[in-house]
């Protein structure tokens, strides 16, 4: 078989499989496959990305996918397919069916020293296998690499004009059954990222304290909890018996601390990932979310609740009094500013856990949608991520991103494209405190290692973001005031913009320490 009939073969396979994004990197060995694409989205049958860089054009394809889309990103080969790796490990660890399409030598050449030719079979490791192409399944969940030999001629004599019968993405399927537990013993239902509503659910129906995640897709009504991270280290954390734990809970030590009490009974449902099995004890493993057996006594969610509006109120007080713009009070700019019907993505690190801090408890069925990259936790990737989440989700009433400035500078390619390629509606904040603050308030924030903190984690860079944003024609705006911030995130400009929040990172673990001490 020809390298374009090989190619042609590969994108009918995706076209079947669901696929309707199609993300392609530059090269020459993987040109067959490039036409292929072309031509594909000729016809109408999948949108054509083009990126220049393969570590953003995974996190892009990641970003479709996570947003109801199904991409597959099509690299050269070499070290190309190495900067895959990335999303791939992220796509693995969340359950996101990505597909990524790498072009490679004939076999003949590995092991030769011909150029750009390494061993490209379960080069994305164990957790993603290679796909022999010629016994090719991209149906199949979770992240799928396909790895296609291409051997000259690398460019087709004709056009394509696919005959092809497009699929449906790989559908989530839970067992129909239905399990019911007890009430009785104080619950609290832990919703990690990718919970979904039947978190809230079973939290509404038995009288529970749902403590979600602001990307567990569960945080809205009136059981959900907003200082929950605060009132973990109170007495009402220490009178917990028994955690229902739906997704992938990953942001707060109080959480993980809970979860491995001895004194504490964990029931366990399923969550999306490679890895199902958890890092703490767990009681009791359900196929499904359960049900609850009768409502529980309404005292105990009322108790957390008029803790909840206690402490919110003084930390609401405490950031209103501080003379500088808070990283707090961007995220909870942000969030006030997300519609009904609107999207936001938000970076690993602080940005995240001062959202989850300050997200209001947002209306039941009100379409808000609230992603991070929680699989593995990583920085990386989070503006392609962003653009490509946006770009999956046309409908949506407003599109905001939420980051730290050295996230932002680890995907500023993502900055980076082209004058026909498709660009959303997206307002990225950036909140810029030259560094890492997250690790201030962590055990390397510690006074004894002050002379060792700002070069090892405070990594101060200095970077002028409205220069960097310039380079890319990207609109940029620098805000230090909340009144500011509310002013530009309340009069988008239209396509990708940047709102740069400058805020301090020299009094962050006193301000952390200072938070963490309203509990009751």
């Amino acid at each position: 078989m020809t390298s374009t009939a090989l190619a042609r073969s590969v994108l009918t396979a995706l076209v079947e499989a669901g696929v309707t994004e199609v993300v392609v990197c530059p090269g020459s060995r993987n040109a067959p496959l490039s036409f292929a694409a072309y031509d594909a989205a000729a016809a109408g049958l999948v949108r054509l990305h083009t990126r220049i860089d393969e570590r953003s054009a995974g996190f892009l394809g990641l970003g479709l996918t996570r947003n109801g889309r199904r991409a597959a990103v099509v690299c050269t080969s070499g070290t190309a397919v190495a900067n895959l790796h990335p999303a791939v490990l992220e796509a693995a660890h969340a359950g996101v069916d990505l597909v990524v399409v790498t072009a490679d030598r004939p076999a003949r050449m590995r092991g030769t020293g011909a150029n750009q030719t390494t061993d490209q079979v379960g080069i994305l490791g164990p957790l993603v296998p290679t796909q022999d192409v010629a016994d090719l399944d991209v149906r199949q969940a979770g992240p799928v690499h396909v790895n296609v030999p291409l051997d000259e001629p690398l460019v087709p004599e004709d056009r394509w004009v696919p005959d092809v019968v497009p699929g449906t993405p790989v559908a989530r399927v839970r067992p129909a059954v239905h399990v019911t537990i007890p009430s009785g013993p104080r619950t609290v239902v832990v919703a990690g990222d990718d919970a979904g509503p039947p978190a809230r659910v079973l939290a509404e129906s038995a009288g529970w304290p749902l403590l979600a995640e602001p990307s567990s897709g569960s945080r809205t009504g009136a059981n959900a909890i907003r200082t929950y991270r605060l009132l973990l280290a109170s007495h009402l954390g220490d009178r917990v018996e028994r955690v229902v734990v739906c997704g992938h809970p990953t942001l707060s030590r109080p959480v993980t601390r809970l979860l491995s009490r001895p004194d504490v009974e964990v029931v366990d449902t399923p969550s999306y990932g490679v890895w199902t099995q958890r890092p703490f004890p767990v009681a009791e493993r359900l196929p499904v979310v359960p049900a609850v057996d009768a409502p529980d006594d309404p005292a105990w969610l009322a108790e957390w609740q008029a803790a909840d509006r206690g402490v919110a109120a003084r930390l609401d007080a405490l950031l209103a009094a501080e003379p500088d713009l808070t990283p707090h009070e961007v995220a909870g700019a942000v969030a006030r500013a997300l519609p009904e019907g609107g999207l936001l993505v938000v970076g690993a690190s602080s940005p995240v856990r001062d959202l989850d801090l300050m997200v209001p408890r947002y209306r039941v069925g009100a379409r808000r949608k609230v992603l991070a990259n929680r699989g593995l936790a990583g920085i990386d990737g989070t503006v392609s991520t962003a653009v490509g989440a946006a770009l999956a989700r046309p409908a949506s009433t407003r599109a905001l991103a939420l980051m730290g400035d050295v996230t932002f500078l680890h995907d500023a390619n993502g900055l980076v494209i082209g004058p026909d390629e498709a660009v959303p509606d997206l307002t990225i904040v950036v909140v810029n405190d030259d560094g890492g603050s997250i690790f201030t308030m962590l055990e390397q924030g510690a006074v004894e290692y002050a002379d060792q903190y700002e070069r090892l984690f405070g990594t101060p860079h200095g970077v002028d973001l409205a220069s960097l944003c310039a380079a890319t024609r990207t609109p940029h705006l620098r805000v230090t005031s909340l009144p500011e911030l509310e002013q530009a995130l309340a009069s988008p400009n239209g396509g990708i913009e940047v709102v740069e929040a400058v805020v301090r990172r020299d009094n962050r673990r006193e301000l952390d320490e200072r938070i963490r001490a309203l509990r009751p």
